[in-house]
């Protein structure tokens, strides 16, 4: 197995690991925009916030080794918290009504 084999292949484990991650926190976003009939949960936002942190700090460290790029670590980040700006719009809207 060649160098560049190895590359390929911790790069593509890197991305799988985030992606996982990243659909985790997918699913407890998913989970709250089903039940937006109950009332805003700050600790449920917290937990929230610290995965998204979290998996931010992993994506900069994939980076930094060299594991990823950066543009498959941002568009990571940019889609969940584009569903996490949906969420808290949703949270908004229910709270109005």
């Amino acid at each position: 197995m060649s160098t560049s084999d190895v590359m390929v292949g911790l790069h593509q484990k890197a991305l799988n690991l985030l992606q996982e991650d990243a659909d985790n926190i997918e699913k407890l976003i998913q989970i709250q925009m089903e039940t937006l009939t109950n009332r805003r949960c700050p600790l449920y936002e917290e937990v929230l916030d610290t995965q998204m942190y979290g998996l931010s700090r992993e994506i900069d460290f994939a980076i930094r080794a060299g594991l990823i790029d950066e543009a498959s670590g941002k568009l990571i980040i940019s889609d969940l918290e584009r569903k996490l700006a949906q969420l808290y719009e949703a949270l908004a809207l229910s709270r109005k009504e």
